[in-house]
């Protein structure tokens, strides 16, 4: 059971470093306006990445028989992910000016940032000591 866990956690945060990093590229690539965005690689990967993402969380729930809106914690994570979902699509799909894209994007890494200290920390609040 540890090895599975500790192989599963590894995974989870793999992804999520890809995912973060990912998304800081093609943001950057919005902003300068480069046609990778347009390659088919750049649209599947993080489509990928994230499915594996959410898979891991899934199961490092299941596996810690840890679950959202029973864990504060957790929801704040889940409610963070759908923030961070929200203001990524208008970052780099559904933003209509270069300043609400910039705007989103910027929105979309302080929630990033949020989720992963909520994670490290396990606390709502976790810049309050």
């Amino acid at each position: 059971m540890i090895a599975t866990y500790t192989l599963v956690k590894n995974l989870h945060v793999g992804c999520v470093v890809l995912s973060g990093a990912g998304f800081v590229l093609r943001g950057a690539w919005m902003l300068q306006g480069s046609p990778l965005l347009a390659q088919r690689w750049v649209r599947v990967l993080p489509h990928i990445v994230d499915t594996v993402l959410l898979a891991s969380a899934i199961a490092l729930a299941v596996m810690l028989e840890q679950y959202p809106l029973v864990q504060g914690w957790l929801t704040a994570k889940l409610i963070g992910l759908v923030v961070y979902i929200v203001l990524g699509t208008i970052a780099l799909k559904r933003g209509r000016t270069r300043g609400v894209r910039l705007t989103a994007f910027g929105g979309a890494l302080l929630v990033f940032a949020y989720i992963v200290a909520v994670a490290l920390t396990k606390s709502v609040l976790p810049y309050v000591n």
